[in-house]
């Protein structure tokens, strides 16, 4: 089997479809087992959108169903109109049940992404910072570019004292010793060089001009330590608020640029097919712990942009049903509720058009997904 070429687009298709079907089915639950434990009834528990390929089989009174569609997937409830949102089982619980059924689906991405990173901290390991400080990037024509650093060299002395954990030193000597050349310790795999460096001013590819410095990036020196469970499962747990503090700063500084608060963030958003591009460069890059990580990162995308009020959305729903509550149970028009999220289901599916010819116009230009060369 080792020997039989698989085409790489081939493999990247299953992983997309494996992904997709994996995120899709974990949300879904959480919608259908939080209405079952509800006594919310539900008709179909459907993988793909309409129309129907098949029902797989029936049970309790509720089909399951996979669609011609293979990019999502729902949950019909009892009575649920097909045209006309606000109608059926859900629509006459609780204004606390809905909620609750709404908002499973994105936990449910949640607590995915957790599982996820929680399982690769214990097959890795868990990070922790060794001596020494790791360079991320090497800037051209700069000081340290000079010097022969590289990325992934890991500084471990310089100007005659061990930098420890003490990444600090590295600013300050670039501040202090401007045009002083200063001996610099570099453990390159498993070589250990003597190089020299002159910190001075230079310019980043911005045309940024800085007073002083060695320009590189660099940061903590990080190596995976083998873990216990409970160790990978605390981990795992903190590595994903972080991660989604991240994509949640991310967001604002996003929606900061589109009113002309602050610059616009590098990159852009992507829709199904740089997903799938993006999905193909991390298996290439990465391997399966990369695929998974990845997984898991889309998994938490999901989470965040399913809570925002937009129309069509389970933030949307969640948002008709808070107005409810506080309205002590009176209801908005079902037809007026749906007018709204017909109208931003049709401007979602035109900005996935949108979105899709960049990613388009981004594959046939060759332009990778996840930046670099």
């Amino acid at each position: 089997m080792e020997n039989l070429p698989i085409p790489s687009g081939l493999v990247t298709l299953v992983a997309f479809f494996v992904m997709l079907g994996l995120l899709v089915l974990v949300h879904e639950l959480g919608h259908f087992l939080t209405a079952i434990w509800l006594g919310i009834k539900v008709d179909e528990f459907g993988l793909g959108y309409p129309p129907r390929a098949a029902t797989l089989f029936e049970r309790n009174g509720v089909k399951y169903t996979l669609n011609w569609l293979p990019i999502g997937g729902f949950v019909r409830f009892g009575g649920e109109g097909e045209t006309l949102y606000g109608v059926g089982s859900l629509a006459q619980a609780a204004p606390w049940k809905k909620i609750l059924v709404l908002i499973a689906g994105p936990l449910m991405n949640l607590l995915l992404a957790f599982l996820i990173f929680s399982a690769l901290f214990a097959v890795r390991g868990v990070p922790h910072d060794a001596d020494g400080v790791r360079i991320d990037r090497v800037f051209a024509g700069t000081p340290a570019a000079t010097a022969g650093i590289q990325p992934g060299d890991i500084i471990v002395g310089i100007d005659q004292q061990n930098v420890g954990k003490n990444i600090d030193v590295i600013k300050q000597l670039a501040q202090s010793s401007i045009g002083r050349t200063l001996p610099v310790v570099v453990q390159r795999d498993d070589q250990t060089l003597q190089l020299q460096i002159t910190p001075g001013p230079w310019t980043d590819e911005q045309g940024v001009q800085h007073p002083s410095g060695f320009g590189f990036s660099y940061g903590p020196n990080t190596v995976l330590a083998a873990a216990s469970l409970p160790e990978a499962f605390s981990y795992g747990f903190k590595y994903t608020w972080q991660v989604l503090a991240r994509f949640l700063s991310g967001l604002g500084q996003m929606i900061g640029g589109l009113i002309g608060l602050n610059p616009a963030p590098p990159g852009g958003v992507t829709g199904v097919v740089g997903i799938a591009r993006g999905t193909g460069e991390v298996i290439q890059r990465d391997g399966l712990l990369g695929f998974w990580q990845w997984t898991a990162f889309i998994s938490l995308n999901l989470f965040l942009v399913n809570l925002l009020p937009i129309p069509a959305l389970d933030g949307s729903h969640i948002m008709f049903s808070l107005i409810e509550l506080v309205r002590r149970g009176k209801k908005i028009p079902p037809e007026k509720e749906a007018m709204v999220h017909a109208v931003g289901f049709m401007m979602l599916m035109g900005l996935m058009v949108i979105i899709t010819v960049s990613d388009v116009a981004n594959w046939i230009g060759g332009t990778p997904v996840l930046g670099g060369q």
